[in-house]
């Protein structure tokens, strides 16, 4: 039935995501391979939700918990809709596996595949908007080819004496002439739904592989007298499925040039050794910011401007500011880093740890779930877990905050301008005072008021600061002469 107003019918998706993968030779379903940190499966969906349709359907199987678990990291549950295919009998049955939610609906319905990650959503548009007007009229089904100087595996685009859609033949079924054929499909389609629905219903198994072709379906329609269009596209590597290991890793160094190259002419980034260089595609980098060999930049990270990132650092999902400097081998993983900081080398960040400005984490700190506030410094080799640390505060080597009971993670709360001596071991919970100073070796248990000097296993106050600087200045004060006499 067409739509009887001009108003375009809506746009759904049909993700096809049951396959075994069996030539990734791996007990993971191949869709759950990652490509740039994620899933494969995530990618498609990413780029069929920027076309914004009314659903998104994806057709599980193997392994479809873990599928499905996957899905809804990147998809609202709102949006999504699974659909089981308790057998792989070809892509025909998988669609099909959908008629129960899609057979009725007056839409145009999507078709992509599960392990072409690179198809771009600006490509899925344009295939969409010329199914929808092919001809002033629409057409039953779209069908997005491109050209391979080796097709070698592709079902090949057969067309006519006048250069129209004729069939598709798979590699098995296709006669030697056929195979010539270097106009492939590529497994990505748009239909009118119902009509979709219809002709599937009369697809036969009569082939090499015994499975039901979703590729005889634009045959049956054409034979019904619908329009078959066909949208060519000139980018191969959009559509290129993967199949095996060598694939994907193929296909991450594609996708790592991609954004790489990007970041160098759009940003003003600077890669000292791009080859050796792993940036994800959901990154961002700052102008100016220098990159050396081996650098991983991964998930959603965000990097200011003008800063230095040296050899062997990995980052991952945090956020850096300006002008911040990395040294080398350093591992910052979900944490925020503030402007005009210094990290490393050898510095390990995790667990939404913060540096505000001007702080400094040296060689062999980690800070786990930790504040480092504005100027402090932690130079040298310190655990700092749990803890809320003030500003211009100084961390001496070898201190650790005591976060574990056994039971519970314990916060360490320590003030402004305080000064931790070398192994300091404090006891959570526990709160230092502002301008409080430890002494090297102190194991503090218990709570030390501000401009406090405690010293000592268990640590005791030994004496109050302020106390003592009154005494020393009392003592530096000049002699004053009464009557010619010293008083």
């Amino acid at each position: 039935m067409d739509n009887p107003s001009n108003e375009q019918p809506k746009l759904d998706v049909l993700i096809l995501a049951a396959g075994l993968g069996t030539r990734m030779r791996s007990n993971l379903a191949k869709v759950l391979h990652r490509l740039d940190g994620r899933p494969l499966i995530n990618h498609v969906c990413r780029t069929a939700q920027a076309l914004a349709p009314g659903k998104i359907y994806i057709v599980i199987g193997h392994q479809g918990e873990d599928v499905k678990a996957a899905v809804l990291e990147e998809l609202d549950e709102r949006q999504s809709e699974f659909v089981w295919q308790k057998e792989q009998l070809g892509t025909g049955h998988a669609v099909n596996a959908a008629s129960h939610f899609l057979e009725n609906e007056d839409s145009t319905l999507l078709v992509l595949s599960g392990d072409v990650p690179m198809i771009r959503a600006e490509t899925l548009a344009a295939l969409v908007q010329q199914h929808r007007t092919h001809r002033g009229k629409g057409a039953a089904c779209t069908i997005l080819s491109v050209k391979l100087e080796d097709p070698t595996g592709y079902g090949r685009i057969i067309r006519d004496e006048a250069g129209l859609f004729d069939r598709i033949v798979e590699q098995k079924d296709a006669s030697d002439e056929e195979k010539l054929t270097k106009e492939i499909n590529s497994g990505i389609y748009c239909f009118d739904t119902r009509k979709l629905f219809s002709a599937l219903s009369r697809v036969k198994n009569n082939n090499a592989q015994n499975e039901y072709y979703l590729t005889d379906v634009p045959s049956l329609l054409r034979h019904e007298g619908e329009t078959i269009a066909i949208y060519h596209h000139n980018d191969s590597h959009e559509i290129e499925g993967i199949n095996n290991r060598v694939q994907l890793a193929e296909m991450e160094r594609t996708m790592r040039y991609r954004v790489i190259k990007k970041m160098m002419v759009d940003y003003g980034v600077t890669f000292i050794d791009p080859k050796n260089t792993y940036i994800s595609e959901q990154a961002s980098i700052g102008r100016d910011t220098v990159i050396y060999p081996n650098v991983s930049i991964e998930g959603e990270s965000e990097i200011g401007d003008g800063c230095t990132i040296r050899a062997g650092t990995r980052i991952t999902n945090s956020k850096i500011g300006h002008s911040v400097e990395i040294l080398d081998n350093c591992v910052i993983t979900d944490s925020e880093v503030s402007n005009q900081c210094t990290i490393g080398p050898f510095a390990h960040l995790r667990g939404k740890a913060k540096m505000e400005e001007k702080s400094k984490v040296g060689n062999f700190v980690e800070l786990k779930k930790t504040i480092l506030g504005r100027g402090s410094k932690a130079n040298h080799l310190a655990y700092l877990g749990d803890a809320t640390i003030g500003e211009k505060t100084n961390i001496g080597a070898g201190t650790i905050t005591c976060n574990y009971d056994g039971v519970n993670k314990n916060p360490t709360i320590i003030g402004n301008n305080v000064k931790i001596s070398s192994n300091t071991m404090l006891v959570a919970p526990i709160k230092i005072g502002d301008g409080a100073v430890t002494g090297a070796g102190a194991v503090v248990i218990n709570d030390v008021p501000p401009d406090t000097l405690v010293v000592g296993v268990p640590a005791k106050i030994k004496k109050n600061l302020n106390a003592a600087d009154a005494e020393k200045t009392e003592s530096e004060k000049p002699e004053i002469q009464t009557n010619g006499r010293l008083s």
